[in-house]
């Protein structure tokens, strides 16, 4: 039976960068990963654990301002987007967001709300909450919307 879905209690920056990692590893060739969650829930540090995951050495900061940043590592690319700032999902056509996405492409994107008509559907949505336990404890609810989402959650379960 396929696992749709997955919870995670990280307590600490750390513990988000290494399920970030850890998520990275489940992930063969692309996806694409909506980043759910308030401000300064920690999707950009889940991001870096991601990327570092993927090889990247060196910072990951949040693209706010110029709306996605490409990671190419190797044979793969990454691209991570923040689209807190738009102001319209049409700005995202006339960046040619179409050609960011396939399926060797691995797609984060944070505040995928702001971009909804026009982003193509998530395989898998990270949406990230404070814990009841403590400020420094995270949520995290991993649901798949596909295939692939499916197979990312079940080797991380495994």
């Amino acid at each position: 039976m396929a696992v749709e879905s997955l919870q995670q209690t990280l307590v600490g920056e750390q513990a988000m960068v290494d399920f970030g990692r850890q998520l990275a590893q489940a992930c063969e060739g692309g996806a694409v990963i909506f980043l759910e969650g308030d401000l300064g829930m920690g999707k950009t540090t889940f991001s870096r654990g991601i990327l570092q995951g993927l090889g990247h050495q060196g910072a990951v900061k949040s693209p706010t301002y110029t709306l996605v940043e490409p990671y190419l590592l190797g044979e793969r690319e990454a691209y991570h987007f923040d689209l807190y700032r738009l102001a319209d999902p049409e700005e995202l056509e006339y960046m040619g967001i179409r050609d960011y996405f396939g399926d060797q492409k691995l797609c984060l994107v944070e505040w995928p709300e702001k971009g909804q008509g026009v982003l193509p559907p998530a395989d898998l949505i990270v949406r990230i909450a404070l814990h009841q336990g403590g400020q420094d404890g995270r949520q995290l609810q991993l649901n798949a919307h596909s295939d692939k989402g499916r197979s990312i959650i079940a080797k991380l379960v495994a």
